[in-house]
C-alpha cells in the first residue's frame, strides 16, 4: 500500500514538514559528500578532526535549544488542561472529601457507643 511519505509520521519527510527536526543547519552540509579527490596532509586531517568534535557539540547545542523552544508552552498548557479537567469534574472532588468525613464521623460514633457499652458493663 502506497502512503505519503509527508502524512507518515516516523519518516524523515513528516518531521521537516511538522517542523519536529531541525532542517536548515549549517552543520548537516559538512556531512554531504563530495566525489572529489583529497590529497592528504596530517595536519589538516588533525585540525578537520577537532572541527568535527566541536561541530558535534555545535549540533547538540541547537538540537537542544530547538527542543527547548518547542517545549516552551507545554508546561502552562498542561497546567490549563489539569485545571479545565478540575473545573469540569469538581463534583468528585466534593463528594471524595465528604466520604470522608462521613467515614470519621461513623468512626466517632462507633467509639462512642462502644465506650458507651463499656460503661454499661
Amino acid at each position: 500500500m502506497k502512503r505519503n511519505p509527508r502524512k507518515v509520521a516516523w519518516t524523515k519527510a513528516y518531521r521537516r514538514a511538522h517542523n519536529k527536526d531541525l532542517t536548515e543547519d549549517t552543520t548537516f552540509e559538512m556531512e554531504r559528500r563530495k566525489n572529489r579527490p583529497v590529497k592528504y596532509n596530517r595536519e589538516t586531517v588533525q585540525s578537520s578532526m577537532k572541527a568535527m568534535k566541536r561541530i558535534l557539540e555545535i549540533r547538540k547545542q541547537r538540537q537542544d535549544r530547538f527542543y527547548d523552544n518547542r517545549m516552551k508552552g507545554k508546561a502552562s498548557k498542561e497546567r490549563a488542561e489539569a485545571k479545565k479537567v478540575l473545573e469540569n469534574e469538581i463534583h468528585l472532588v466534593k463528594s471524595l472529601a465528604g466520604t470522608e468525613t462521613e467515614k470519621e464521623q461513623k468512626a466517632e460514633k462507633l467509639k462512642v457507643a462502644v465506650e458507651e457499652s463499656m460503661e454499661m458493663e
